[in-house]
């Protein structure tokens, strides 16, 4: 029987095509479902054939890093010493967490660590995974060159990965807290992750571990859109910089004008996006970016 102080944490939405898969996958660990108000049959499967597993059944979508920071806090609430969080689409190998403890053992500075995230058939890359550890400067070396690798720990340090299958120490979600819930969907492991940084704690890969993200490996044109705005608020929030709203405004004006005379339009409509953004959203922007840079402990965790 693993240890009760860990706790593994899925946020599901409509997840039938890949909830059976994910939570037999989790083996003897607890786990905690927080149903984001599932239209289809996903509540019913999960009470009838993983009758141990807690369920927590919203009424109305709270999005991915709201439904998560409840699961977080019933977790160090019963115990926890850390939690995974694991997409509705992805699956586990038997020992990928019992491997990442271990290696956080050694490195307790590293507050989130990640195995490698491999697609749904487990044949390659996730794509968005390759595109971020390719930016560590020892991944090459380690993978490719191993007898020059000086790295016997199978552990690079990374700069982002996605929240699909995050392992996270109780010490990093005191010093940091959970998801800021301005974001609904997209951005939120990635301001989580620039808050990782600015609280000096330290973001990894396990190489020799893995998981299964089973969705499409390529982004639409829609989410691609949605996307670059959701970057601009990370941006925003990001607690590191050093923006002044007011003067990302007169900047991102000036920017419009000189591409209107230059007739890209395409570009116009982005730019008034995010214009629009700092209009509609100011004060939420300065509360959480002001938060974000804040001491409080277990910030966002209720």
């Amino acid at each position: 029987m693993y240890s009760q102080k860990i706790y593994i944490i899925i946020v599901s939405y409509n997840g039938m095509n890949w909830i059976d898969q994910c939570l037999k996958s989790c083996g003897d660990y607890p786990v905690i479902v927080v149903d984001n108000a599932s239209a289809d049959d996903t509540v019913g499967f999960i009470e009838q054939q993983f009758p141990n597993v807690t369920l927590l059944k919203q009424d109305t979508n709270l999005g991915f890093g709201q439904a998560n920071n409840l699961g977080v806090s019933y977790a160090l609430n019963h115990g926890a010493k850390q939690v995974f969080l694991l997409n509705q689409d992805a699956y586990l190998e038997e020992t990928t967490i019992t491997q990442m403890v271990e290696v956080h053992k050694q490195y307790p500075e590293y507050g989130v660590l990640s195995p490698m995230h491999l697609n749904g058939r487990g044949d390659t890359l996730d794509y968005n995974f390759l595109n971020y550890i390719k930016r560590s400067k020892t991944f090459l070396t380690d993978c490719f060159l191993p007898q020059k690798s000086t790295n016997k720990n199978h552990l690079v340090e990374i700069e982002f990965v996605n929240a699909a299958l995050w392992l996270i120490s109780k010490e990093c979600l005191k010093e940091v807290g959970g998801f800021n819930p301005y974001f609904f969907l997209y951005g939120e492991d990635r301001d989580y992750i620039n808050r990782v940084h600015y609280k000096g704690f330290k973001l990894g890969v396990v190489l020799n571990t893995f998981g299964y993200h089973d969705r499409v490996q390529k982004d639409s044109i829609s989410k691609s859109q949605k996307i670059d705005t959701t970057l601009f608020e990370v941006q925003l929030l990001n607690p590191a910089s050093k923006v002044n709203f007011k003067d990302e405004s007169i900047i991102l004006y000036k920017s419009f004008i000189k591409n209107l005379f230059r007739l890209k339009f395409n570009n116009c409509k982005r730019i008034l996006k995010k214009l629009n953004v700092l209009r509609s959203n100011l004060n939420e922007l300065e509360t959480y970016s002001s938060l974000s840079k804040s001491n409080k402990k277990f910030l966002y965790i209720k």
